[in-house]
């Protein structure tokens, strides 16, 4: 356990910081799950609005420090690519 106050607010930051990581993980993932779910229907309507909703999830976590900005680039071009495909 901390013993310092620095510690024990160290502690304390770090338990807020990895729930909104959990929570903003979580909603990156789902809304993926969505898109990939929308291209598996062939659905190509649903599949742009889901990229949408995709890459602005993924655009506010990598703002909040979850991803690294090339990871979330390298992200949302593959998604796209995939919704681009299904166009052809």
């Amino acid at each position: 356990m901390a013993n310092s106050p620095q510690a024990r607010k160290r502690a304390r930051q770090n338990s807020v910081r990895r729930l909104r990581n959990h929570s903003q993980r979580a909603a990156v993932r789902t809304a993926m799950k969505k898109l990939d779910a929308a291209i598996q229907s062939g659905d190509q309507a649903a599949a742009k609005a889901a990229y949408e909703t995709s890459v602005s999830s993924i655009d506010k976590a990598t703002i909040k420090g979850l991803h690294h900005k090339n990871r979330a680039a390298r992200l949302k071009s593959r998604l796209n690519r995939r919704v681009q495909a299904m166009g052809a």
